[in-house]
């Protein structure tokens, strides 16, 4: 018997710190606000530090915190890696392999906890976890509908229209994108936000979630308040 369906969505991005992360926690703020009992979910993560006496990456430690569930830091993330470098590699350092059974197994333990399960990707879409499987595969594995996050910055159209087709070559939905400011002092801002609003709509049908700028404090509940709220209900098929 097949497993059902999760409940969801995939978050991506066109690079790594383009605040992945910051909108996935944002979402699951939003999910807890509605009642809804929502979990993150950050399957490999690398680059950890010590946080209570417990070396955890960051990332894990913030998707953890902002979802409505309790969980432990290996349920959130359980492939975490000290060292901060391309996965595959990191965990070529510590003389383990990524798992793809482990970390889809993971997964579907969380989704029969919780309403809606919001799965952080590593770095960029098509990130290698093991000689025959990338971040690509997994992300087909779940069959989420997909979030890109797209980092304002020079060279941000490109990069987001590239993850968009790769996206699609492998029959996911992109459900829409965010565009998160990485670089304030970023020329032409609208105009590149309007680029990306007409192309992404009109060549995957993809809405725009909502626009963060730079944020002196960029808590889940203050980038939350950047989204568009009527575009997440139809995300998480709440309309």
């Amino acid at each position: 018997m097949s497993a059902a369906p999760m409940r969801g969505c995939f978050v991506t991005g066109t690079d790594t710190e383009v605040g992945k992360t910051r909108v996935s926690a944002a979402l699951l703020h939003w999910l807890g606000e509605r009642g809804l009992r929502c979990a993150g979910y950050k399957p490999v993560a690398a680059g950890t530090e010590s946080i209570d006496g417990e070396a955890v990456n960051e990332d894990v430690r913030a998707l953890r915190d902002a979802g409505s569930v309790a969980l432990t830091n290996a349920e959130v993330g359980p492939c975490q890696f000290e060292a901060a470098c391309a996965p595959h590699i990191a965990a070529a350092l510590e003389g383990r392999t990524i798992e793809r059974a482990v970390l889809l197994q993971g997964a579907r333990t969380l989704a029969v906890q919780v309403d809606q399960l919001v799965v952080e990707g590593v770095g960029g879409f098509c990130v290698p976890l093991a000689p025959d499987f990338d971040s690509a595969d997994f992300a087909v594995d779940l069959g989420l509908p997909v979030l890109l996050v797209v980092g304002l910055r020079l060279g941000c159209i490109n990069h987001a229209l590239l993850s968009a087709e790769a996206i699609r070559a492998r029959g996911l939905r992109l459900a829409g994108w965010v565009a998160n400011t990485v670089d304030a002092a970023m020329l032409q801002r609208d105009e590149n936000l309007a680029t990306l609003r007409h192309e992404l709509g009109r060549r995957h049908q993809a809405p725009c979630l909502g626009v963060v700028p730079r944020l002196a404090s960029p808590e889940p509940a203050a980038v939350a308040a950047c989204l568009d709220d009527s575009a997440l209900r139809v995300l998480f098929g709440l309309a």
